[in-house]
């Protein structure tokens, strides 16, 4: 009799822990997102242009190299900063100076942010400098996308691709 009680008692426990494990498992409801807001999305990794431009050797500096050393000229490791600029509606949203990643600052600068937006017509705007210039910017790409509440918009540089894609 009393084994027959343990084995009930045992049941109505697993009962009850799976019933909190279900109720819990879909209460409290949690949206990781709002209804009614989009999304950007702004990632890349770029290396920019060396600090100083290579120099070709004399004679007598190749000659002064290792047999397996040898070249007609050097090049400095070191990258420099990439600047880059997220505008919405003509509003900076992202405005960051990068600096390239690596031991010897010879890595490409990364980037990867998040922005909620509301849904609806905007004007996006991005841009990068990635040369030495004070300037203005050596990339620039804008487009007009009608953004759906729950949708992103990915934004992407590839300098071999003439700059930023929007996707």
């Amino acid at each position: 009799m009393l084994k027959a009680q343990q084995f009930i008692g045992q049941a109505l426990f697993y009962a009850l822990v799976a019933c909190t494990i279900g109720y819990l498992s879909s209460r409290p409801f949690y949206a990781g997102f709002p209804q009614d807001a989009a999304q950007i999305k702004l990632s890349f990794s770029h290396g920019a242009a060396h600090r100083e431009a290579c120099r070709k050797l004399s004679y007598q500096e190749i000659i002064k190299l290792k047999g397996s050393e040898r070249r007609p000229s050097t090049c400095a490791r070191q990258r420099m900063s990439v600047r880059a600029q997220l505008l919405l509606d003509g509003r900076t949203i992202y405005d960051a100076v990068l600096q390239p990643t690596g031991l010897w600052g010879d890595g490409p600068a990364r980037t990867y942010q998040k922005f909620v937006v509301p849904a609806g017509r905007h004007t996006v705007e991005a841009r990068m400098r990635d040369s030495g210039r004070e300037q203005g910017f050596d990339y620039e790409n804008r487009t007009m996308p009608d953004l759906r509440p729950g949708q992103s918009l990915a934004i992407d540089f590839r300098a071999d691709s003439g700059g930023f894609t929007f996707r």
